[in-house]
């Protein structure tokens, strides 16, 4: 163990009660925590990148102080009980990306990056175009079309005051101009836009995965019986709202590729088709408001 001559005076006792980096680690895995988990919230206890797994391995023999240990600790008792890495650390990365979050909104998911990459391929001819994002939550799809394209722009709607705060507050921090706005999904909004894009709860109510999900906000989740409440609202209203030829681009649950398609038909939309994930999945769905 390294000399702690360095740090401030403590009483034996305390001094005895000192661990290692290596031993917090193996520590946190013994409760529960998996190793990359462990890694990075002692990363984040220690101020250190969250990239800088390297670090830990370079100084497994330094000693933590209490409150370094105290600290890891409380994380490590959070991780357990299920509440979400990002809310202990205080931040995901999206897009290339590093956004602050918290339990007022969803932690982004890799998958929705599916949805940002297909609203970039039908926006990539069309210089300047509106766009708006429904159920913004952190503000992820929004800002990383913005930063991608910083000629878009961009409106992002959210029902949550509170989630709104978030993702204005990631908007400044990353100084992102986007137009943000209360309400619930197009219902307050005017004018048209060349695509809207949303990532709405799609989460049947009785979904039994809802158990592991439940230090996320419920509202931002679940959406009716069969989840599929809010995509149906939000494909009602958009082709009152996309100029010609515009898209709606939706992200859906993985069993629900089909039935959005046959919203989207039935709406009078074209070119309907699904978009997968990393993993295959048919994760995205849209279709193209009618060119006349």
């Amino acid at each position: 163990m390294k000399r702690l001559s360095n740090w401030p005076r403590w009483s034996w006792v305390e001094a005895a009660k000192v661990s290692t980096v290596a031993q917090a680690l193996a520590t946190a895995q013994s409760r529960g925590v998996d190793r990359l988990d462990a890694q990075l919230l002692l990363l984040h206890v220690l101020g250190k990148p969250a990239h800088d797994r390297a670090w830990l391995l370079a100084h497994d023999t330094d000693a933590l102080p209490p409150a370094g240990q105290a600290a890891m600790d409380v994380c490590v008792q959070r991780r357990a009980a299920g509440v979400p890495l990002p809310y202990i650390t205080g931040h995901k990365e999206f897009f290339g990306l590093d956004l602050q979050v918290d339990a007022r909104v969803l932690v982004p998911r890799p998958d929705t990056e599916t949805l940002v990459e297909w609203a970039l391929e039908v926006l990539a001819e069309l210089p300047g175009a509106a766009v708006i994002d429904l159920g913004t939550g952190s503000g992820a799809i929004a800002l990383a079309l913005k930063t991608t394209r910083p000629d878009l722009q961009l409106t992002a709607v959210d029902a949550s005051a509170d989630a709104l705060q978030v993702a204005q507050a990631n908007a400044r921090r990353l100084q992102l101009p986007v137009e943000f706005m209360q309400g619930s999904w197009l219902t307050d909004v005017s004018g048209r836009y060349h695509a809207i894009v949303s990532n709405p709860p799609y989460v049947a109510a009785a979904d039994p995965h809802l158990d592991a999900l439940t230090h996320e906000p419920l509202q931002a989740l679940a959406s009716g019986d069969d989840g599929l409440d809010d995509i149906r609202q939000i494909v009602s209203q958009a082709q009152a709202h996309l100029s010609p030829g515009g898209w709606l681009l939706l992200e859906h649950g993985y069993d629900q590729a089909a039935a959005v398609r046959a919203l989207l038909l039935d709406a009078g939309f074209e070119n309907v088709q699904s978009r997968q994930d990393l993993n295959g999945i048919e994760r995205c769905s849209g279709g193209r408001a009618p060119a006349a």
